[in-house]
């Protein structure tokens, strides 16, 4: 009987700051050497490490947000959800470690993790159409004013930028940009949402749910779909068009 492929345990940051008309979010492309989505605009993140849970004292949830900050340090270098905030040298030696391999509980020093920052907005567990299986915690946070550029590690990311729900969907709908499944369903809620305190209510009004896509023939097509409660305003798209994107 073959062996049910590894369930990895993940967490990403949804980085928001609000801008007149609609909230911009940092977007990051993954490396073209990546083994899961090369190529492809998602949001920082990656697996929870063991040393995630120790520094979040074994709270799964705590871990997933440790996870999500750590990560956003990484391939970013932004320090979102810690405090006091560490100025440019303290964050540069911070991340280098992080990239040595030190655990994250060994370079925070006197700069303690300010999880509550970091509100859970959805939790996704693919298992079609995807060559490795990811749980993943998608959590929302606020950018502050003095939020420096993003600066990409140059092996995970590719680049970083600013932009708009509508308009990094408007660039994959075009060709011009690459975003799989959960992370469309994902910017499609983002978009009905004016600012990062009206997506923070709109996530306390909705339960999370790991949500696993089916595959349903709905009007003689085979759609891929997820639950119709969770806030999403897409639930449903023609598998034959998730297989081209």
């Amino acid at each position: 009987m073959p062996k049910s492929p590894e369930l990895i345990p993940a967490a990403t940051l949804v980085l928001m700051r609000d801008r007149p008309g609609a909230p911009e979010l940092l977007m990051v492309e993954r490396a073209a050497q990546m083994a899961f989505a090369p190529g492809a605009l998602v949001f920082p993140g990656g697996r929870i490490d063991p040393g995630d849970g120790v520094v979040a004292g074994d709270d799964p949830l705590l871990a997933a947000k440790a996870a999500a900050i750590r990560e956003t340090i990484e391939e970013v270098g932004l320090a979102i959800g810690l405090e006091p905030a560490p100025d440019a040298a303290a964050l540069a030696h911070m991340r280098a470690r992080l990239h040595a391999g030190d655990a994250l509980g060994a370079v925070l020093g006197h700069h303690r993790l300010a999880v509550e920052r970091l509100v859970p907005f959805a939790r996704w567990r693919p298992e079609r159409l995807v060559a490795r299986l990811f749980d993943t915690h998608f959590f929302l946070a606020s950018a502050p004013a003095d939020t420096p550029a993003p600066v990409v590690d140059g092996t995970e990311t590719a680049r970083a930028f600013w932009a708009s729900a509508d308009q990094v969907l408007a660039d994959a709908d075009a060709g011009r940009a690459r975003i799989i499944y959960p992370t469309r369903r994902v910017l499609e809620r983002l978009a009905m949402l004016p600012s990062f305190a009206a997506a923070a209510e709109h996530a306390a009004a909705y339960p999370i749910r790991a949500i696993t896509p089916w595959i349903e023939r709905r009007g003689g097509v085979d759609q891929l779909c997820i639950p119709d409660d969770l806030g999403y305003p897409v639930t449903a798209q023609p598998l034959d068009e998730v297989r081209r994107r």
